[in-house]
């Protein structure tokens, strides 16, 4: 499917400021990809549809994912439903956008909590996502500059502002977010 046809069958199924923000991805995820050497129709790709099953409403998120055999840990399902719209993005891309490209649909998975063995790709798109221009947060800029000087680090400092977050939040830490902080933190003490 065409990026252009793409961004119209997500306008049906997304509001406009959420289409404007997966639009802001994968411009975001073009040019990192540029920056480190990745493919850029795949980088595209991923970020223009890492949002696709955003706007499921969030009763249905566990219905849909336990019909498609989704799993889902305890921190999904008891405090953060909304994490769902990942795995079940993967799903809605390959079933509703013909997507095939398993490092496409590996990265929508991982957008939301990152993890353990991220490829670039998928590292590329959990960026993106963060630092997308619509986006504005207290560290924002501090995750731009990391994200133009050194991916890895970068992908740190995201795992670092997400943590800090989520504990002033009180809520729970994904485990695969811990995971992923914790192989870079050993990977770059080796």
């Amino acid at each position: 499917m065409e990026h252009k046809d793409i961004i119209v069958k997500l306008s049906q199924h997304l509001s406009p400021k959420r289409l404007q923000h997966s639009i802001g991805v994968s411009r975001t995820a073009e040019s990192l990809a540029k920056r480190y050497d990745y493919d850029v129709m795949q980088a595209r790709l991923a970020g223009i549809l890492h949002d696709c099953a955003r706007e499921i409403p969030r009763n249905q998120l566990w219905l849909k994912a336990k019909k498609l055999g989704i799993a889902a840990d305890d921190v999904v399902v008891r405090a953060e439903p909304v994490l769902l719209h990942a795995p079940l993005g993967a799903v809605v891309a390959q079933k509703e956008y013909g997507v095939t490209d398993r490092a496409v649909l590996a990265a929508i998975v991982s957008h939301t909590t990152g993890g353990r063995g991220m490829t670039l790709l998928a590292k590329i798109i959990y960026l993106a996502d963060a630092i997308e221009p619509g986006r504005s947060f207290s560290g924002v800029d501090e995750l731009r500059n990391a994200a133009e000087q050194d991916l890895n680090q970068a992908l740190l400092l995201a795992y670092d502002q997400s943590i800090k977050y989520i504990l002033d939040k009180h809520s729970l830490i994904h485990p695969d977010t811990v995971d992923g902080r914790n192989e870079l933190l050993l990977i770059g003490k080796t």
